[in-house]
Protein backbone atom coordinates (compact mmCIF):
# COMPACT_ATOMS: atom_id res chain seq x y z
CA UNK A 1 0.00 0.00 0.00
CA UNK A 2 0.90 3.07 -0.57
CA UNK A 3 -0.66 5.63 1.58
CA UNK A 4 -1.33 9.93 0.33
CA UNK A 5 -2.25 12.77 2.05
CA UNK A 6 -5.02 13.94 -0.28
CA UNK A 7 -5.96 17.12 1.72
CA UNK A 8 -8.58 18.86 2.60
CA UNK A 9 -11.89 17.84 1.25
CA UNK A 10 -13.82 21.11 -0.62
CA UNK A 11 -17.17 20.20 -2.76
CA UNK A 12 -17.98 17.11 -4.67
CA UNK A 13 -17.31 19.02 -7.76
CA UNK A 14 -13.69 19.91 -6.98
CA UNK A 15 -12.88 16.18 -6.03
CA UNK A 16 -11.06 14.00 -8.99
CA UNK A 17 -10.66 10.34 -8.77
CA UNK A 18 -7.00 9.27 -7.97
CA UNK A 19 -8.08 6.07 -10.26
CA UNK A 20 -8.99 4.83 -13.65
CA UNK A 21 -12.47 3.94 -14.72
CA UNK A 22 -12.74 0.58 -16.18
CA UNK A 23 -14.39 0.47 -19.88
CA UNK A 24 -17.59 -1.40 -19.47
CA UNK A 25 -18.37 -1.33 -15.90
CA UNK A 26 -21.61 -1.07 -14.21
CA UNK A 27 -22.03 1.79 -12.06
CA UNK A 28 -23.53 0.31 -8.50
CA UNK A 29 -27.28 1.39 -8.31
CA UNK A 30 -26.98 3.92 -5.34
CA UNK A 31 -28.73 7.04 -3.97
CA UNK A 32 -27.79 10.35 -4.58
CA UNK A 33 -24.82 11.76 -1.43
CA UNK A 34 -27.61 13.50 -0.05
CA UNK A 35 -29.82 10.72 0.38
CA UNK A 36 -27.71 8.26 1.40
CA UNK A 37 -26.36 11.04 4.03
CA UNK A 38 -29.49 11.11 5.24
CA UNK A 39 -30.64 7.40 5.24
CA UNK A 40 -26.83 6.58 7.03
CA UNK A 41 -27.40 9.21 9.68
CA UNK A 42 -30.45 8.22 10.64
CA UNK A 43 -29.55 4.56 10.75
CA UNK A 44 -26.49 6.01 12.73
CA UNK A 45 -29.18 7.04 15.33
CA UNK A 46 -31.40 4.33 15.54
CA UNK A 47 -28.75 1.72 15.82
CA UNK A 48 -27.31 4.27 18.94
CA UNK A 49 -30.39 4.23 20.63
CA UNK A 50 -31.35 0.76 20.65
CA UNK A 51 -27.37 0.13 21.93
CA UNK A 52 -27.37 2.59 24.40
CA UNK A 53 -30.44 1.50 25.72
CA UNK A 54 -29.35 -2.07 25.64
CA UNK A 55 -26.37 -0.92 27.47
CA UNK A 56 -27.55 1.08 29.83
CA UNK A 57 -30.14 -1.95 31.04
CA UNK A 58 -27.76 -4.48 31.29
CA UNK A 59 -25.40 -2.49 33.18
CA UNK A 60 -27.14 -2.14 35.91
CA UNK A 61 -26.84 1.19 36.49
CA UNK A 62 -29.65 3.88 37.24
CA UNK A 63 -29.77 6.83 34.78
CA UNK A 64 -28.09 9.24 36.72
CA UNK A 65 -25.32 6.95 37.02
CA UNK A 66 -25.06 5.77 33.42
CA UNK A 67 -25.77 9.25 31.67
CA UNK A 68 -22.61 11.31 32.45
CA UNK A 69 -20.43 8.76 30.80
CA UNK A 70 -22.22 8.96 27.78
CA UNK A 71 -20.55 12.44 26.94
CA UNK A 72 -17.30 10.30 27.01
CA UNK A 73 -17.66 7.42 25.21
CA UNK A 74 -19.21 10.26 22.74
CA UNK A 75 -15.80 11.97 22.98
CA UNK A 76 -13.93 8.62 22.83
CA UNK A 77 -15.86 7.34 19.92
CA UNK A 78 -14.80 10.62 17.93
CA UNK A 79 -11.24 9.77 18.30
CA UNK A 80 -11.68 6.69 16.29
CA UNK A 81 -12.56 8.65 13.03
CA UNK A 82 -9.03 8.94 11.42
CA UNK A 83 -7.85 5.22 13.28
CA UNK A 84 -11.24 4.28 11.36
CA UNK A 85 -9.69 5.24 8.21
CA UNK A 86 -6.50 4.05 8.56
CA UNK A 87 -8.04 0.54 9.02
CA UNK A 88 -9.81 1.24 5.59
CA UNK A 89 -6.24 1.93 4.43
CA UNK A 90 -4.31 -0.83 5.16
CA UNK A 91 -6.89 -3.18 3.40
CA UNK A 92 -5.91 -1.86 0.28
CA UNK A 93 -2.59 -2.85 -1.50
CA UNK A 94 -2.34 -0.12 -4.62
CA UNK A 95 -2.23 3.51 -3.95
CA UNK A 96 -4.81 4.77 -1.28
CA UNK A 97 -5.59 8.52 -0.36
CA UNK A 98 -6.67 9.82 3.01
CA UNK A 99 -9.30 13.50 3.05
CA UNK A 100 -10.53 15.30 5.47
CA UNK A 101 -13.01 17.93 5.94
CA UNK A 102 -13.25 18.56 10.03
CA UNK A 103 -16.12 21.22 9.69
CA UNK A 104 -18.40 18.44 8.54
CA UNK A 105 -16.41 15.77 10.61
CA UNK A 106 -15.82 14.34 7.68
CA UNK A 107 -12.64 11.62 6.82
CA UNK A 108 -12.09 8.85 3.85
CA UNK A 109 -10.02 7.25 2.19
CA UNK A 110 -10.39 6.63 -1.56
CA UNK A 111 -8.05 3.65 -2.95
CA UNK A 112 -7.60 3.35 -6.63
CA UNK A 113 -7.32 -0.51 -7.01
CA UNK A 114 -10.36 -2.91 -7.75
CA UNK A 115 -10.68 -5.52 -5.65
CA UNK A 116 -12.81 -8.84 -5.09
CA UNK A 117 -16.24 -8.44 -3.29
CA UNK A 118 -15.40 -10.08 -0.49
CA UNK A 119 -12.14 -8.11 -0.05
CA UNK A 120 -14.36 -4.75 -0.03
CA UNK A 121 -16.68 -6.31 2.53
CA UNK A 122 -13.44 -7.31 5.04
CA UNK A 123 -12.10 -4.04 4.03
CA UNK A 124 -15.80 -2.06 4.72
CA UNK A 125 -16.00 -4.02 7.83
CA UNK A 126 -13.13 -3.98 9.54
CA UNK A 127 -12.65 -0.66 11.66
CA UNK A 128 -16.64 -1.64 12.55
CA UNK A 129 -15.62 -4.58 13.90
CA UNK A 130 -12.66 -3.55 15.69
CA UNK A 131 -13.42 -0.11 17.59
CA UNK A 132 -17.29 -1.01 17.69
CA UNK A 133 -18.00 -4.74 17.62
CA UNK A 134 -14.80 -5.85 19.81
CA UNK A 135 -15.59 -3.45 22.67
CA UNK A 136 -19.38 -3.96 22.86
CA UNK A 137 -19.08 -7.85 22.87
CA UNK A 138 -16.57 -7.28 25.64
CA UNK A 139 -19.00 -5.51 27.73
CA UNK A 140 -21.69 -8.02 27.03
CA UNK A 141 -19.58 -10.63 28.68
CA UNK A 142 -19.17 -8.09 31.74
CA UNK A 143 -21.68 -5.85 32.29
CA UNK A 144 -19.48 -3.64 34.75
CA UNK A 145 -17.48 -2.55 31.67
CA UNK A 146 -20.28 0.11 30.45
CA UNK A 147 -17.93 2.78 29.03
CA UNK A 148 -16.63 -0.28 26.91
CA UNK A 149 -20.22 -1.06 25.78
CA UNK A 150 -21.39 2.76 24.91
CA UNK A 151 -18.04 3.28 23.07
CA UNK A 152 -18.73 0.19 21.09
CA UNK A 153 -22.25 1.30 20.65
CA UNK A 154 -21.17 4.93 19.35
CA UNK A 155 -18.63 3.59 16.82
CA UNK A 156 -20.95 0.35 15.66
CA UNK A 157 -23.68 3.25 14.58
CA UNK A 158 -21.04 5.39 12.85
CA UNK A 159 -20.30 2.66 10.53
CA UNK A 160 -23.72 2.97 9.15
CA UNK A 161 -22.45 3.81 5.75
CA UNK A 162 -19.76 1.23 5.44
CA UNK A 163 -23.24 -1.11 5.93
CA UNK A 164 -24.90 0.51 3.23
CA UNK A 165 -21.96 0.02 1.45
CA UNK A 166 -21.15 -4.09 2.56
CA UNK A 167 -25.27 -4.54 1.69
CA UNK A 168 -25.34 -2.70 -1.97
CA UNK A 169 -22.13 -4.87 -3.06
CA UNK A 170 -24.06 -7.95 -1.46
CA UNK A 171 -27.01 -7.30 -3.35
CA UNK A 172 -25.76 -6.07 -7.14
CA UNK A 173 -22.12 -7.87 -7.44
CA UNK A 174 -21.98 -11.01 -9.25
CA UNK A 175 -19.77 -13.95 -8.33
CA UNK A 176 -15.73 -13.38 -9.30
CA UNK A 177 -16.75 -9.15 -10.10
CA UNK A 178 -14.39 -6.49 -9.23
CA UNK A 179 -15.42 -3.38 -7.28
CA UNK A 180 -13.27 0.09 -7.43
CA UNK A 181 -13.82 3.40 -6.65
CA UNK A 182 -14.40 6.32 -9.03
CA UNK A 183 -15.04 9.71 -8.27
CA UNK A 184 -18.00 9.17 -5.46
CA UNK A 185 -19.76 6.43 -7.08
CA UNK A 186 -18.57 2.50 -6.50
CA UNK A 187 -18.69 0.24 -10.18
CA UNK A 188 -18.20 -3.53 -10.60
CA UNK A 189 -16.95 -5.40 -13.46
CA UNK A 190 -15.97 -9.46 -14.12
Amino acid sequence: MKFHYGGKFKTDADFKSPGKHHEGAVAFREPSQKVFAVVANVGCIIVLFLLLVLTFFLSGKSFLEFSPWISLAAILSMLTLLPHEVLHAACFREDVYLYYDLSKLLVFVHGTESMSKRRFIFMSLLPNVVFGGIPFVLFLFNHNWSLLGMIGAFCISMGFGDYINVFTALTQMPRRAKTYLYDFHSYWYV
